[in-house]
């Protein structure tokens, strides 16, 4: 198994099969002078079946498919039928959820495991202004449909903004209880360069866990794997569990087992990087597997990335701190 120059294995794979979104999210979607990614260079499922194979060869574990949005993506489950014969622990997708009700059920008999919806507020207007879209029953129905098709667990994701949605923590894990998902609730960050990122407009770890320790008692179960994004946490009464990604105030860079493949063939070594590495031009140029995965360990071997500790230090010397002016890969380039 490679690991990189800080001892980190590659585990995980995270693949954007289009960056197209029917949703405008202010954190991840540009309004303007975003440059959609031509057809012509967007990865067929073929190549992203092969590229995946050669990186479980090399030691992932788990695969999660994700986008823009990738149910935009036509006939998709025929792409979930080539990934699920490989030897994976997981096969997953991130969704908005808002074609989940008619795309699930394909999904599910194409061999997809279990899905995470990204559902940041429970209020229909609030939504409206967010997504720029009237899509929340949609979204709603599509996590019941999911559900009754298998696609368990299912976990929702909350990016939580101060003066947003912040107000909805305990509302959002009282959905989650009741229904029977996990929820996950994800400090905004400074992903891409389109959402105007400022440190006063995060709400850390400690400030959702207090919002939901207010209502319930919880305890601490701890990172997945060890490694997990999230840190974990059960409610003491038994209904359920939640987790907190805390990549600003509680930086895991030293866990990152990560990489993330393009819709356009770049991979990428870190959610915060500038550029990616291009094996859509080897693989098309006509290099053999061997070549690819040598491409693959070496730019692997030389990741050294720790972005969001670097932030954090900086955060502590700087009071307001605003993200640097260095131009990131966009949000909706690379899934999350």
């Amino acid at each position: 198994m490679p690991a990189d120059q800080l001892s980190r294995a590659l585990k995980e794979l995270r693949i954007s099969v289009t960056d197209r979104c029917n949703f405008r999210c202010t954190y991840c979607m540009p309004l303007d002078k975003y440059e959609w990614i031509s057809r012509l260079e967007v990865l067929s499922f073929e190549e992203i079946a092969r590229l995946t194979g050669l990186f479980v060869r090399l030691g992932v574990q788990k695969v999660r498919l994700t986008g823009g949005e990738p149910l935009l993506r036509r006939d998709l489950e025929r792409l979930v039928s080539l990934l699920a014969p490989l030897e994976l622990k997981d096969l997953s997708l991130t969704t908005n959820g808002s074609l989940l009700a008619e795309k699930a059920p394909a999904l599910a008999a194409a061999g997809l495991r279990r899905v995470n919806v990204s559902l940041d507020t429970l209020d229909r207007e609030k939504f409206r202004r967010l997504t720029r879209r009237d899509d929340l029953p949609r979204i709603l129905e599509g996590l019941g449909v999911a559900r009754s098709a298998g696609l368990t667990p299912i976990k929702l994701n909350a990016v939580i903004e101060r003066g947003v949605n912040d107000g909805e923590i305990a509302d959002l894990a009282e959905f989650a209880r009741r229904e029977g998902f996990a929820v996950r609730f994800i400090e905004f960050m400074d992903v891409g360069n389109a959402n105007n990122w400022r440190s006063d407009r995060t709400v850390t770890k400690a400030e959702m866990l207090a919002a939901i320790s207010a209502r319930w008692p919880v305890r601490e179960s701890g990172r997945a794997g060890g490694n997990a994004p999230a840190v974990d946490y059960e409610f003491v009464d038994g209904r359920g569990a939640f987790g907190i990604i805390a990549s600003v105030s509680e930086p895991f860079c030293g866990g990152c087992t990560r990489a993330r493949l393009t819709a356009d063939g770049k991979l990428v070594t870190c959610l915060f990087s500038d550029s990616g590495h291009d094996l859509k031009k080897l693989m098309r140029g006509g290099a053999s597997d061997a070549e690819i995965e040598e491409a693959i360990l070496s730019i692997w071997g030389g990741r050294k990335d720790r972005y969001s500790e670097e932030r954090l230090s900086a955060m502590q010397s700087t009071e307001g701190y605003q993200a640097s002016g260095r131009r990131k890969i966009e949000m909706i380039s690379l899934g999350g």
